[in-house]
């Protein structure tokens, strides 16, 4: 150590060190907070960039601090013995340490800009006009949540990687720790990562929304929430059904986009098929002259015609097309009518024959 230089010059080679490295960080931070914004349109996404500005500062301060107090001691003829070597210090502190601070602002803005563009596709889900929007509003917060979480997690375990490389460690091991760890966890938790897996897609996919009804696993009910994990069914008699996503084998959606309800009719052979589909769609034309039910129908009655022959009668099928949940107002009222109507017009509706009692022996 060369003791030359007073104490009085050391502070001020030190103090003229920390005053540039305070006008590099303000400017270079300036400079950042610039870039960002223009590469960030999204005004939502900009106070996190705002928030993040002070952290930024301070890293470039203490890279270029330690810089240029190592050139301002060597310009006074002080040469500090940090390590072996003071230029490989000097390296060091220009190569990693710029290297670190370049990852930590790269991940910082794969992170911001991959959320500005998770927003922008959950705002292109959830838009748009139809009976179902706020099911796709709230398909598209779950998704957005899910790929965000994502998103921060991969960018930060290899950015967090990669800073470990440039300080010199070895992070094989870390990795063939972190291989045996997460397929101990694997094997213990295989039933919730495919349960988690298999709700993923069912919602990415929109086979069932909240407020639907459908038949999972062969239990019918409402749909109460739809998890990464869970599917919740309430029955008619309010039990609530709880279905993990893989466990799911068979899922029948009776609500989406629209609904059928189907009407058949049991009318005796020597009635005419003809007489009583025309009987069939007055009935169904009276429903549009109802303002409260009309809105619910998306279609005019749709006649199948005769569908089966039975032994004492004949089947006559049709169907009308509802708004998705209004399938039972509906078809409730056209059996009312369709039955007051075949009263009027004289048409019976045939009863099945009783079957013959069992002789005991």
């Amino acid at each position: 150590m060369n003791s030359n230089p007073t104490w009085p010059q050391l502070a001020l080679a030190l103090a003229l060190a920390l005053v540039g490295a305070y006008v590099i960080a303000d400017r270079a931070g300036r400079w950042l907070e610039a870039t960002l914004h223009t590469l960030i349109a999204d005004e939502r996404e900009r106070h996190l960039v705002d928030r993040s500005r002070r952290a930024i500062r301070i890293l470039i301060f203490l890279i270029s601090g330690a810089a240029l107090s190592l050139i301002m001691l060597r310009l006074i003829g002080y040469h500090p013995t940090i390590g072996r070597n003071p230029d490989v210090f000097a390296e060091r502190v220009f190569s990693s340490g710029l290297h670190i601070a370049l990852i930590a602002v790269a991940a910082f803005i794969v992170v911001r800009v991959g959320s500005a563009a998770i927003r922008r596709l959950q705002h292109e889900m959830s838009t748009g006009s139809g009976l179902n929007v706020i099911e796709r509003t709230k398909r598209a917060q779950t998704l957005g949540q899910l790929l965000q979480s994502a998103l921060v997690v991969i960018v930060s375990v290899i950015a967090g990687l990669t800073v470990l490389q440039e300080l010199g460690v070895d992070t094989t091991a870390a990795l063939a720790g972190a291989g045996i760890v997460g397929l101990a966890v694997g094997f213990g938790a295989q039933t919730l990562v495919r349960d988690v897996i298999s709700g993923f897609f069912l919602i990415l996919e929109d086979q069932v929304r909240v407020g639907d009804i459908a038949v999972v696993n062969g239990q019918g009910g409402f749909v109460e929430s739809v998890n990464l994990r869970t599917i919740v069914l309430r029955d008619d008699e309010g039990t609530v059904h709880v279905f993990p996503n893989g466990e799911v084998k068979t899922l029948a959606n009776k609500s989406k986009d629209f609904s059928y309800y189907v009407v058949s009719v049991n009318v005796a052979y020597d009635e005419d098929p003809e007489r009583v589909i025309a009987a069939m769609k007055e009935a169904a034309a009276t429903l549009m002259d109802d303002s409260n039910l009309r809105v619910h129908i998306l279609e005019p009655l749709e006649v199948f015609g005769v569908d089966a022959f039975e032994q004492t009668y004949l089947v006559v099928k049709t169907r009308i097309k509802t708004v998705p949940m209004k399938q039972w107002i509906v078809g409730r009222e056209l059996r009312r009518r369709v039955a007051q109507t075949f009263r009027e017009k004289g048409i019976s509706i045939a009863v099945p024959a009783a079957a013959p009692p069992v002789r005991k022996t």
